[in-house]
């Protein structure tokens, strides 16, 4: 590629900072994060130099599970504050050119939704088709504890929660289809209205000056004719093969695009399980912006799926990220990104969150900066945050994990607490809903009150300030990277090529650009490591751009990387 053949766009050149408002700051002492404690850290955003803003989602919601079990998409949540905070928050952002996407749930809503309140009463209830009901499979005996004697579920799908993705209602004698919890009904993407309302409720928000959506689990709207059952009951969540990349899916994206997002530029990013590259461009031609795939997170599950623990090696994570980074062509656009507030902190399970915490968390802000794609920070990773060690379930506030780990106790899948325990430290979602840390004084700073979550123990070092006033200090290292991101054509646009595929402790790789090219060398290891430069680029004269040790830049040379050690050098 060239400087004459790039598609520019906004998005492409952005660098996102996702904010999990429940646990970021909050100023009125009830121990949960709020509109104006985002409003109060703007300046903290604007000097980290970020470009858009991801929020989690606000909207009034009972919370069963935090905020994505929307019942009201045209309301704030007062726990969060009110409209006219938030009008507050997105001029403050404006006003400093920051932009904004909001969270945007469209597969499903909560049972508290007006609609599903409605749909619900009767059978003939105008509201009834707007989600997905079905009559139960008649079976011999009890039937199992879902539904009444002699009544299954009607079909063996399952929910990413565990257990079926079917709940039963006695009032109208049928069940109703819910790929995450039972109080978040799936929509019914097949009846026109519905889809004609989630279009206009966006339309509202874009006019009220928003930038765009993240789309939550966007691939999953479109399910098949009949809804039959999966043949594949050994899956990690039975019926994804169904209800993931249905069959209609292109149609409703296509028409979301057309009415509602091209009218106003809106970045568009969705995510999506179970998609390969093939898929991903086709989901570009819809008119999505990019997409969160999830391949290079799924390296360290065990026999048991996301519920128990595995171990990856280098290489394994090389080809996964590589395979996206090579795919995607000129037909579609990475969102680049390794942990977010579904997943555990990036520094403790990509990194080192040990003896070498900073130096690991320098390296992987290198690797977030210099892949092909628009990069995302999630809060707090900026510092080197890590994951809470928990002592016990009751320090979990995340029903995914307390549903999971009960269904697992009544497998027999933990040998013991001591298993459970470990588990639930690698893998909760919780790791990255810890409080911001923001100082040394009680609770990290982020409240005056009791937090609703436990804050990690290590705030007193970890934290804000500590890291604003040490000049080598992680916050400031991604900073430099996030100025030096916005600097260079090369490492948005440029070509990856990748190195030394199956080195077990090098991540080597060149961006290129025309005539321009940049060498990225990694270190991801507790050890020194020999670096040998490929043929291409050795004793190249370079000017180095980047470096998380301190090095002498004049030659790319063999030298051995120390523990964790990250170079970015621009090739002369």
């Amino acid at each position: 590629m060239t400087q004459s053949d790039i598609d520019r766009q906004w998005w492409k050149e952005a660098v996102v900072y996702q904010i999990y408002p429940r646990s970021f700051n909050d100023t009125d002492g009830s121990g949960v994060g709020d509109i104006q404690g985002i409003i109060e850290r703007v300046e903290y955003l604007d000097d980290l130099g970020v470009d858009v803003v991801w929020l989690n989602p606000i909207y009034e919601s009972p919370g069963a599970d935090n905020g994505y079990d929307i019942s009201s998409y045209r309301s704030i949540d007062e726990q969060f504050g009110t409209m006219a905070d938030w009008e507050e928050l997105l001029a403050k952002l404006h006003e400093r050119d920051i932009k904004l996407i909001m969270d945007l749930v469209v597969n499903h809503t909560s049972d508290e939704h007006i609609w599903f309140e409605e749909s619900r009463k009767s059978t003939d209830n105008e509201y009834r088709d707007y989600y997905i009901w079905r009559e139960g499979r008649q079976v011999d005996g009890e039937g199992g504890p879902h539904g009444p004697s002699g009544e299954a579920p009607p079909n063996n799908w399952e929910s990413f929660f565990g257990g079926p993705a079917w709940s039963y209602d006695e009032q109208t004698g049928e069940w109703y289809l819910h790929i995450f919890d039972s109080k978040q009904p799936d929509l019914n993407w097949e009846n026109t209205e519905v889809r004609e309302e989630i279009y206009d409720m966006m339309e509202w928000w874009l006019e009220k000056g928003i930038d765009g959506f993240r789309m939550d689990v966007i691939n999953l709207l479109s399910k098949p004719d009949g809804l039959p059952d999966s043949e594949d009951e050994d899956a990690l969540v039975v019926g994804a093969d169904h209800f993931m990349n249905g069959p209609r899916i292109h149609d409703y994206l296509s028409e979301m695009h057309e009415e509602v997002i091209e009218p106003y530029d809106a970045m568009t990013v969705g995510e999506m399980a179970n998609v390969d590259a093939e898929q991903a461009r086709a989901y570009s031609a819809d008119g999505m912006s990019m997409a969160f795939t999830f391949d290079h997170l799924r390296l360290d599950f065990g026999p048991n799926g996301r519920w128990s623990h595995g171990t990856f090696e280098l290489p394994e994570l090389k080809r996964a990220m590589s395979y996206w980074q090579e795919g995607l062509g000129d037909e579609g656009w990475n969102a680049v990104f390794l942990g977010n507030h579904d997943e555990p902190r990036i520094l403790s399970r990509f990194g080192n969150d040990g003896v070498y915490r900073a130096e690991s968390a320098k390296l992987l802000a290198t690797l977030l900066m210099t892949l092909q794609g628009t990069p995302y920070i999630f809060q707090g990773d900026e510092l080197g945050m890590t994951n809470y060690p928990f002592e016990s379930l009751d320090e979990v506030r995340d029903v995914d994990t307390l549903k999971n780990v009960r269904i697992a106790r009544e497998e027999g899948r933990f040998a013991d607490e001591t298993e459970m325990l470990d588990v639930v430290r690698r893998r909760s979602r919780d790791n990255a809903r810890t409080p911001m840390q923001w100082s040394d004084e009680e609770y990290a700073g982020f409240t005056d009150g009791e937090p609703w979550i436990p804050v990690n123990p290590n705030y007193e070092k970890v934290n804000v300030e500590a890291e604003r006033e040490n000049r080598d200090s992680v916050w400031n290292y991604y900073r430099r990277l996030v100025d030096l991101h916005h600097e260079s054509d090369l490492l948005v646009y440029g070509d990856y090529d990748l190195y030394l595929p199956e080195h077990g402790e090098l991540w080597v790789y060149t961006r290129t650009l025309g005539d321009e090219q940049a060498l990225v060398a990694l270190n991801v290891s507790d050890t020194s490591t020999t670096f040998e430069p490929p043929d291409v680029v050795a004793g190249a004269d370079a000017e180095l751009l980047a470096a998380n040790y301190t090095v002498d830049a004049d030659a790319v040379e063999t030298t051995d990387l120390q523990p964790w050690e990250a170079r970015v050098y621009k090739l002369n």
